[in-house]
């Protein structure tokens, strides 16, 4: 079990540390987010904040883990097991597209990638409080629609992230360079039908 697994989540001031840490850690990066600056942000003594967080690691994390996970409800809440695969498939990329296009997503994958070098295990837990939480999800639906005869799929893990990325397209590249900042109904949704148009073509039964 990792340290983040461990943390007690408990206490008034809890929300607020997380709130806090998440506007430094956005606007200052990882490494250049100090505690103080949580602290004061948070509207807490560093004493408090060490009770719940003695590693800003940990901090950091928890606030990836939770931003993750409310996407991932958000996201649970749109696939209904029992609808056909292009219905939960659009569904499911109206949901992630405009998560992965926001200033969270976009600031904390270039966190991870930026602090790669001195903090491999940051990158490996995003991943895993994240893409890897959604993979699983996606894994799971599209085994049941497999075994009804909807998809014909041998490698669900593959396929699962091979629709991930296909999300990606066109966007999330422009987004991370700085290329492009915002990005209209208009193309998200022109990349949301060619992601399921091109999932269905290779994976219908």
């Amino acid at each position: 079990m990792s340290q983040a697994a461990v943390i007690v989540r408990t206490g008034r001031k809890f929300d607020q540390v997380l709130d806090g840490a998440r506007t430094v850690f956005l606007k200052d990066g990882f490494e250049g987010a100090s505690v103080d600056d949580i602290a004061r942000a948070a509207g807490v003594s560093k004493a408090t904040l060490y009770s719940y967080f003695p590693d800003k690691r940990l901090l950091f994390m928890e606030v990836a883990r939770v931003e993750c996970m409310r996407l991932a409800e958000l996201a649970v809440n749109e696939i209904d097991a029992t609808l056909p695969p292009r219905e939960v498939l659009t569904r499911t990329a109206q949901k992630l597209i405009p998560f992965m296009l926001s200033e969270f997503s976009i600031k904390m994958f270039r966190i991870c990638v930026a602090e790669s070098d001195r903090f491999p295990e940051l990158g490996a837990d995003f991943y895993a409080s994240g893409p890897e939480m959604g993979r699983k999800r996606l894994v799971e639906y599209m085994g049941k629609a497999r075994d009804r005869g909807e998809l014909k799929i041998e490698d669900l893990s593959l396929a699962a992230e091979q629709f991930s990325e296909l999300c990606k397209s066109h966007l999330f590249a422009r987004a991370v360079f700085g290329i492009q900042t915002s990005f209209t109904q208009a193309e998200i949704d022109r990349v949301v039908q060619s992601a399921v148009d091109v999932f269905m073509a290779r994976y219908s039964a």
